[in-house]
């Protein structure tokens, strides 16, 4: 990104900005002093103490430093780039690079930032250093990045022979890393500098060892058209070398999706074992509170029902009414109030286990642990979760009393029967939900199986066993459907901090192709 907007875009918009020439090379390879030889004075320090170079020392002209800064280095800190003070030439800025082979990890970061951004690269090395495998690692992304190259190599014995041998290995080096071509087409410029080659200043080499190299800087700074052609050639070589970069986000992108689906689906099945652990506990009953039994209990009459249902079904229908009229009045709205209110007891406390279960799941992935460590309320359960169940559950309990509604007026001889009231006859439809016979008895120990025998038997002498049932199951469904929603709102908070994976996928696809119709 950073290369896209500092380089490419400045540079496609004009190819008359100033270029900017990179003196890249490892410790103590002579940059600096090919730098001070450029400068024609010592303006980059040098010495037996490496590295030497820490931050980029840019010479230009105070206009081509303003321009520089405002695209091809705009990415870098400012105080890592040092303006001096020298013999600038105007359309040409030289930059002395830290040591691409620093221990310093910021070095290497900043020397590896300018190969972004320069338009010709001067690498620099010597006759003992110049087969190191670190320096091309660097020019290995010179290759990619299609920067035009020159090839600086100093302190050659002075034997003649040795010199041949030396420069031609290096020329070998070059052809195997397919760095011996010019990205114009003609044949890698190579510069031999023997050992001890120095001019007046023991910092500065004698301006006619360079001599190729000098004649080159001064040819550009003197001809526009050939500073021109050089940033055409260094786009271009860029334009080609995003590719691989390119290719690469889209294999992160693509890896990134694998990791986002293993993230959501440890959230997903984490959330689903405790869903099926909350349905199983409410179909057990076991989170009714026996008191809030017993009152409905009292409701119904125990022994007067019991008696009626010993006696035969047919006998039940017609005595329903009377017996309900000489009952206490139906404790519904307490028995609904508490119910619900279990209800979201319980179902907070799975939701806070599987909230603590994924968020330490993820915590042990890399990828996610800094996510989780930004959001402490992902351990628990989310603040608004109760609200939001609480609604729902009211919901669920006027859908209970519109089914109850339908069916009774759905058979003209239940209207008997339903003169118990819908709200009654659906908090006994709501109870059958969590204490149902499945083979109980009346004499069934216990309060929830004694209030299960009665509420199943009263609603099938309302209603008939069928509808009995379908009532129970519709209402059981409404139920789990409500707290499945309200699982997934919770376990939503873990997807939203990442990304889809589709979104992933489709991103390097189409980064694959744009790369693809520029190379074409």
């Amino acid at each position: 990104h950073d290369h896209v907007d500092s380089y490419l875009v400045p540079r496609a918009r004009s190819l008359d900005a100033p270029l900017l020439v990179l003196l890249l090379g490892p410790t103590g390879a002579g940059k600096s002093t090919l730098m001070n030889t450029l400068a024609g004075t010592a303006v980059s320090r040098t010495g037996v103490l490496r590295p030497t170079t820490r931050e980029a020392v840019l010479l230009a002209t105070p206009e081509d430093a303003e321009l520089l800064r405002l695209g091809p280095l705009m990415a870098l800190p400012p105080a890592r780039v040092v303006a001096v003070s020298g013999r600038p030439r105007p359309g040409v800025a030289i930059v002395d690079a830290p040591d691409i082979d620093s221990v310093e990890h910021d070095n290497r970061a900043l020397a590896d930032a300018l190969v972004e951004a320069a338009d010709l690269c001067l690498f620099v090395t010597t006759a003992t250093r110049y087969a190191d495998r670190v320096p091309w690692d660097v020019l290995h992304r010179v290759r990619e990045r299609g920067l035009p190259l020159m090839v600086v190599v100093n302190r050659l014995p002075p034997d003649e022979r040795d010199r041949r041998a030396v420069i031609e290995d290096v020329q070998r080096l070059m052809r195997e890393g397919d760095l011996d071509a010019r990205a114009d087409g003609g044949r890698l410029e190579l510069v031999g500098v023997a050992e001890g080659d120095l001019g007046d200043s023991p910092e500065m080499l004698r301006p006619d060892a360079i001599a190729p190299v000098l004649g080159r800087i001064e040819e550009l700074a003197a001809d526009r058209e050939a500073r021109r052609e050089l940033a055409a050639l260094a786009l271009r070589g860029a334009l080609t070398g995003v590719g691989p970069l390119v290719h690469r986000v889209a294999d992160d992108l693509e890896h990134e999706a694998i990791d986002v689906d293993a993230l959501r689906r440890i959230a997903e099945n984490t959330y689903a074992e405790e869903q099926r652990a909350l349905e199983d506990e409410l179909r057990g009953g076991r989170f009714l509170r026996e008191e809030v039994l017993r009152q409905w209990q009292a409701f119904v009459g125990a022994d007067q029902v019991t008696r009626l249902f010993a006696s035969g079904i047919g006998r039940v229908r017609g005595a329903l009414l009377a017996m309900f009229r000489g009952t206490p009045p139906a404790p519904i709205a307490v028995v609904e109030e508490q119910t619900t209110r279990d209800l979201v007891a319980v179902t907070l406390a799975h939701a806070g286990d599987a909230a603590r279960r994924t968020a330490a799941s993820w915590q042990a992935e890399p990828f996610a642990a800094p996510l989780v460590a930004e959001d402490p309320s992902l351990w628990s359960a989310s603040p608004d979760l109760a609200l939001t169940l609480e609604n729902r559950l009211q919901e669920w309990l006027g859908s209970i009393a519109a089914d109850v509604s339908a069916t009774a007026a759905s058979k003209a001889r239940l209207a008997r029967g339903a003169s118990l009231g819908i709200n009654a006859a659906g908090v006994t439809v709501m109870l059958s939900v969590f204490a149902h016979t499945g083979g109980l008895t009346g004499a069934e120990v216990g309060v929830a199986g004694a209030t299960a025998f009665l509420n199943q038997k009263l609603l099938e002498a309302l209603f008939g066993e069928a509808s009995m049932r379908e009532l129970i199951e519709g209402a059981r469904r409404g139920l789990f459907t409500a707290l499945e929603a309200t699982l997934a709102d919770d376990r939503a908070r873990f997807e939203r901090l990442v990304p889809a994976s589709s979104e992933l996928r489709e991103l390097a696809a189409e980064l694959r192709a744009t790369v693809t119709g520029i190379a074409a």
